[in-house]
Parts: C-alpha cells; sequence; structure tokens
C-alpha cells in the first residue's frame, strides 16, 4: 500500500505559467519523496508477484541473518593532535549503518539483520566468541583485531561455516603467504595504498622520491610497500633515511620549539628530491614534517597527500546522501575503519537479498562465487579478488580537508580489471589456498 502522504505534491503557481526556475526549485525540493516513492513502487512490484515477501515464501516467515563485530582493544599512544582522538564506535558504527541499510532492503523480502560486538583486549576471549558464533551457525564476523588475532580466529573456525571480514588490518601476508580460505578483506592491503598513490605521483612527474619511515613494525610494512610501488611504476627512491620518534613534551611551547629545530636538521643535505614521502602508520612523527623540511617539497604518504579507502569530504557517487545519513546517526564524519566496516556488513546483505537465504554456509558459498558484486559509493561495481579474497576498489588520494584524485589513474590499464593494477595481481600473488 503506498500512503498518499509519500506521493510528491507539486504547488501551482500563483500567477501566470511556471517559469523554468520556479520549477526546477519545485523538483529540488521534492527529489526526496521522489526517490522514496520509487522505492515503495520496487518494493510493491516485488511483494505483488506471489502476494507476499519473496524470502518467505517457502513459509518459514522472517529470515535472521545475525552477525558479530569482534574487536579488539589494543594499547596505543595518544595521536599528535587532539582531533584525532579515537571514538569508542570506531569502526562499529559503519557496521551499525550497514545494518541499517541491510534491513531497510530485508524488511521488502521478509529478511532481517542482527549485529553485536563483543569487545577484548584478550586475543583468547575473541578467538572462544568466534567459535561459540560459528557452532550456533552464526559464523558472518567482522573483525576489527590485530594481524595475528585474525590468522588465530581464522583457524579456530576453519572446517565450520564461517567468513571473516577483515575490516582493519592492511598487512600484506594477510593475502598472501598467510591467506585464508575463510578470510575476505574490506579494508585495502598496503600495497594497494601505495599503488594508489605512486599512480597519482606518476601522473604528476613526481618521480624522485625522499621516503622516511618510522621505527614501528607497520611503517616498515607501509614503507616495504612503497618501495615495491616505486619499482613497479618507474619511481627513485633518491635516499631513505629512519626516523626515531620520541615523543619528550611535544605539547609545550618547549617540544614544539625543538621539534621546529629537530626537522629541518633531520632533511637537510638529501639529493634533490621532487616529493618526501612519510610512512608513519603509527601516526606518531608524520605530520610534524609539512612546512618544517629543509627543502620546500611536497609531502605524502601517510600525512598530506595520502590515499585512503575512503574520506569524510567524499560527495562523488551519491557519497553525499551517504555520509549526512552517517553523520544524522553517529554526530561525526565516517572514517575509512567505519567505510571498510560497513562494506562487509552490506556485503553480508547483498548476498542474503540475492540468494534469498540466511544460512551462513549459503551466503558464504554466493561471496566466493563469480556472480557477487556489491555497490558501494565508488563510482562501479565492486567484487573480491578469487586468489586472496581482497576487495578491489578504487582508491581516493585525498588530503585532510578534500579528496584530490581517484586511483586507478586513467592511463594505468589492465587485461581485466583497471582496479588490479592496485595491490598485488594474480600472477604474482603468493597465496595458494583459493581453488578458483
Amino acid at each position: 500500500m503506498i500512503l498518499a502522504s509519500h506521493v510528491p505534491k507539486f504547488r501551482k503557481p500563483k500567477f501566470g505559467r511556471p517559469s523554468a526556475r520556479s520549477v526546477a526549485v519545485v523538483v529540488h525540493a521534492d527529489r526526496t519523496r521522489l526517490i522514496w516513492l520509487s522505492a515503495l513502487l520496487f518494493a510493491a512490484l516485488a511483494l505483488t508477484i506471489s502476494g507476499k515477501p519473496v524470502a518467505a515464501q517457502d513459509g518459514a516467515g522472517t529470515q535472521t541473518i545475525k552477525i558479530v563485530y569482534l574487536r579488539e582493544n589494543q594499547d596505543k599512544l595518544s595521536p599528535i593532535s587532539l582531533l584525532d582522538q579515537p571514538t569508542e564506535d570506531r569502526g562499529f558504527a559503519g557496521a551499525e549503518l550497514g545494518i541499517k541499510d541491510n534491513n531497510t532492503t530485508g524488511s521488502f523480502v521478509g529478511q532481517h539483520f542482527e549485529l553485536t560486538k563483543f569487545e577484548s583486549a584478550d586475543p583468547a576471549e575473541l578467538i572462544a566468541e568466534a567459535v561459540k558464533r560459528a557452532a550456533a551457525g552464526e559464523g558472518l564476523i567482522v573483525a576489527d583485531v590485530a594481524p595475528q588475532t585474525l590468522l588465530k580466529i581464522a583457524d579456530a573456525v576453519g572446517g565450520k561455516d564461517a567468513l571473516i571480514f577483515n575490516a582493519s588490518a592492511h598487512h600484506g601476508n594477510l593475502r598472501e603467504t598467510d591467506c585464508r580460505a575463510n578470510v575476505k578483506h574490506t579494508t585495502p592491503s598496503y600495497a594497494m595504498l601505495a599503488d594508489g598513490l605512486t599512480q597519482y605521483l606518476a601522473w604528476k612527474k613526481w618521480r624522485r622520491w625522499f621516503l622516511v619511515s618510522g621505527p614501528s613494525p607497520e611503517d616498515q610494512l607501509f614503507a616495504d610497500a612503497l618501495r615495491a610501488s616505486a619499482k613497479k611504476f618507474g619511481m627513485k627512491i633518491v635516499e631513505e633515511r629512519t626516523f626515531k620518534y620520541d615523543a619528550g613534551a611535544r605539547r609545550t611551547d618547549g617540544g614544539y620549539d625543538q621539534i621546529q629545530q629537530q626537522i629541518p636538521k633531520f632533511t637537510q643535505n638529501a639529493p634533490d628530491y621532487d616529493v618526501l614521502v612519510i610512512a608513519d602508520e603509527a601516526g606518531l612523527f608524520g605530520a610534524y614534517f609539512p612546512y618544517r623540511t629543509w627543502d620546500a617539497r611536497p609531502v605524502v604518504g601517510t600525512v598530506g597527500l595520502y590515499p585512503a579507502s575512503w574520506h569524510p569530504a567524499i560527495e562523488l557517487w551519491g557519497g553525499t546522501q551517504f555520509q549526512n545519513r552517517f553523520r544524522r546517526d553517529h554526530n561525526r564524519p565516517m572514517t575509512a575503519l567505519d567505510y571498510d566496516a560497513w562494506v562487509a556488513v552490506r556485503s553480508i546483505g547483498e548476498a542474503a537479498t540475492r540468494t534469498q537465504k540466511s544460512a551462513a554456509k549459503s551466503l558464504i558459498e554466493y561471496m566466493r562465487s563469480g556472480e557477487f558484486e556489491i555497490a558501494a559509493f565508488k563510482g562501479q561495481k565492486l567484487t573480491y579478488r578469487k586468489w586472496n579474497g581482497q576487495l578491489r576498489q578504487p582508491i581516493f588520494i585525498v588530503t585532510d580537508k578534500l579528496h584530490v584524485t581517484v586511483s586507478p589513474q586513467k592511463e594505468y590499464l589492465h587485461r581485466f580489471s583497471e582496479l588490479d593494477t592496485l595491490g598485488i595481481d594474480k600472477p604474482k600473488s603468493q597465496c595458494r589456498v583459493f581453488t578458483n
């Protein structure tokens, strides 16, 4: 039944014929009603095909799909900027929006999605929760955990009807030598992020790099990805240095005065370069470099201009309404972690809608098939790579305030998908656990 209140109402102009401008204003004002009306008409058509929800035709009633969000609480140093304090609902907020979107569609086809969160600083507790869920037939897991914990969870539920979505770990080994057949990666790998950035630097002809990396393992992993990407796309690293981070008194006048002296000295006497590339995954020192280097050069990498799966300022391809819905629900911008968790939950929802099934086994089989694809506000369909479970996706190249471009750049072609110019392509993959 379509309510009259949902039908768009166009006002008759008070005098004379309506101008083109007045009609445009009215149409713009009623755009939301038009979109809602279209959704209702589509739903009504689906429901009237057989007089009842398609997914409930077998007499089973509403199907319930349960998803668990696992988060590992890890001790980390405070970020440099007070603007970057982590929120309590980081990541999980994106999963909540995904559930809301799933249930919007599910209400038309007799499906209901439930999301619960389990968090702990103890990996053993997270593993036990995953095993319990899988044993109960609820093996659809969104994981925001450390790489080693992810592998232990995957091994613990191996052989069961369980599928884990890695929403936070960029580590390449999870897609390569340590890949698992029951893990999909919605967050991009370090290689994908590095390639997305490098393609744009190549387009800009900023080919000579001064690479600065931090001492943490993640810093070194991203630095490794940048080196591989530089070789892949013909860049030249003219100098490499490791920045020894010392927190000191960074929030006092003396601390900042020390930094102002330290950074120019650290970057002095480097060979001529086009761009300073920072690998600071821990976020502990990179933000100090812009405007403090000895030579006046752009700063890119993890600060300045950086690659990301999502950004709070994205407006392309329907991104504005997507961002507005998230902000309305959570009163803050959407981060890349929120987005990657949203994609994971929406992947489950898309599989359930397409198959009209709720069993974890059926959904997992469909998501592993060549038929699966998902729309995710990136201008094209996204799919999972069959050889390592990584989500193919464009990478945004952004600053703190705006997006600058989207990779892959149009100059980079590929035999099958331009998205496979980002990250490890099938011929070079070391993952051997997938059969197709």
